[in-house]
């Protein structure tokens, strides 16, 4: 397939710049077998079924962008992509030169951080502090918003570009569909018997790049950590005894899954997946998606393509740009039944 096949056409107006006011305060466009519907995310709950499973994705985003100067004053820009361990990340280094092996670099004007090497795109630094990096960018960083939210991240986006449920840090992107839960909507999910269970996936910079190749099988993906606990895999297990389907809060949660399935069963554990899913795909575990709208010529826009039929997906999406649905991280959600 071309990645030209994955094109739409969307004015910029429709790309929200900003959450809105409340938590779920959203429209929902319903993609079922039997076609579209339009609907509000408060509807969710009539949505869901007794016996159904939500996953969602516990990541917690973190304050990954840096500001600093070179040892020879230059300035420069650190976005971390991953934290390594508890000292070591990667990450991208935007200077008017790239900053040499074993050199350091001064951020916020006190910390120091040391170039060790590089991997690919990346840059493998340290930081020289006894505290923790993840500690260290909650005192020194900035929220990393997507290159197309245009405005500066302020206290509101601190808040609201990470999920209620968020626990887990290492991500660099927010998992934008678990954006419109708050509280009370997963206490209504529950008490209407259906179940709540978490996996972790850290989401990448790579999430907002458009495929530049025109063979999407030459596209390389970015490898991303996940973490599927046990209870998770019980929790399956138990609702698909009881006929109960699995809804993925997000692409993140349904990448985590599937790259976690042996046989079609989900192993608990850890691991790094780059698994790209496109059209012809056949997917193992998840039978409903919670998603954002994604970005044209996107890997997340192949992955919804593959789920739910690739001539529905870009029909909705035709259907959500003249409907003037709000789009990407901060915009509207689709609830999309599995085409397969």
């Amino acid at each position: 397939m071309r990645t030209n096949d994955f094109e739409f056409d969307l004015p910029e107006r429709l790309i929200a710049q900003h959450p809105p006011k409340q938590r779920g305060a959203s429209r929902l466009l319903e993609v079922k077998k039997s076609g579209l519907k339009d609907s509000q995310f408060a509807d969710l709950v009539n949505l869901v079924n007794e016996h159904d499973l939500l996953v969602l994705n516990d990541t917690r985003v973190l304050k990954a962008r840096l500001f600093g100067e070179k040892e020879s004053g230059g300035k420069v820009e650190v976005m971390v992509e991953r934290v390594l361990n508890e000292h070591e990340v990667l990450a991208q280094v935007r200077a008017s030169k790239s900053p040499k092996v074993d050199s350091l670099i001064k951020i916020d004007g006190k910390l120091l951080v040391r170039v060790l090497g590089r991997k690919e795109e990346f840059f493998h630094l340290r930081f020289e502090d006894d505290e923790a990096v993840t500690e260290l960018l909650e005192r020194h960083g900035h929220l990393p918003l997507p290159p197309y939210i245009t405005h500066e991240a302020d206290s509101d986006d601190e808040a609201r570009y990470q999920t209620v449920f968020a626990k887990e840090p290492g991500a660099v992107a927010a998992p934008t569909a678990g954006l419109h839960f708050d509280d009370v909507m997963l206490q209504a999910v529950q008490n209407i018997g259906a179940k709540i269970a978490y996996v972790t996936l850290h989401v990448g910079a790579g999430t907002f790049q458009p495929v530049r190749v025109e063979n999407i099988l030459e596209h390389k993906m970015h490898s991303e950590h996940y973490t599927i606990p046990q209870a998770t895999v019980d929790a399956i297990r138990e609702a698909k005894a009881r006929g109960g389907r699995i809804v993925s809060v997000g692409t993140t949660s349904l990448r985590a899954l599937e790259s976690a399935a042996v046989a079609g069963q989900v192993v608990a554990g850890s691991g790094e997946t780059s698994i790209f899913i496109t059209p012809g795909y056949t997917f193992k575990v998840v039978e409903v998606l919670l998603t954002n709208f994604h970005l044209p010529r996107s890997t997340l826009l192949m992955l919804v393509c593959a789920f739910g039929g690739m001539n529905k997906m870009l029909a909705a999406y035709r259907h959500a740009a003249t409907q003037e649905y709000r789009f990407f991280s901060y915009g509207d959600a689709m609830l999309i039944e599995r085409e397969q």
